[in-house]
């Protein structure tokens, strides 16, 4: 059983507070400035080329399971406090499955990003693609550079 003595003292918020917080410094950044420590040092292959449309994308938040297991204990430390015997049971499971759920749900949705879809005319004259998160400003007609390496690839100005 869940001890009471965590919802009497009130320490229900701080603890869901400091898991959310966790959640959220998992994120890595995924904008044209954004590196790995794998990253550094590494040779990345460069082309130029022209900015031919720029379109605005959301990317998906992250999926760790930090936030279906905070979301999962907050709801049964919830479920528990309500019902007696085999009622409490029941209250304490139903409260850990719906709390696993939310606490999913909120953990893709803090941590999805605004992000571009950049296509550019290489000076080959091959159209290419990439998306990233918008973290620089890219307009139509804008000469850029496409780094590529290590299995990453970026536009940069």
């Amino acid at each position: 059983m869940v001890n009471r003595n965590i919802l009497k003292r009130g320490l229900v918020l701080p603890i869901a507070l400091a898991m959310a917080a966790v959640t959220g410094c998992a994120t890595p950044g995924l904008g044209g400035g954004d590196y790995s420590r794998g990253q550094t040092r590494g040779e990345q292959s460069v082309r130029l080329g022209v900015v031919e449309q720029v379109r605005l994308v959301k990317i998906d938040g992250t999926r760790t399971g930090t936030g279906a297991a905070a979301g999962a204990v907050l709801g049964g430390v919830g479920g528990s406090a309500t019902g007696g015997g085999r009622g409490q049971i029941a209250t304490t499971v139903a409260g850990a499955i719906v709390g696993g759920l939310v606490g999913q749900a909120v953990e893709n949705s803090t941590t999805s990003k605004e992000g571009v879809e950049i296509t550019v005319k290489l000076e080959s004259g091959k159209l290419i693609a990439v998306t990233q998160e918008a973290d620089e400003k890219f307009q139509v007609g804008d000469r850029v550079r496409i780094l590529s390496g290590g299995g990453v690839t970026r536009v940069s100005h």
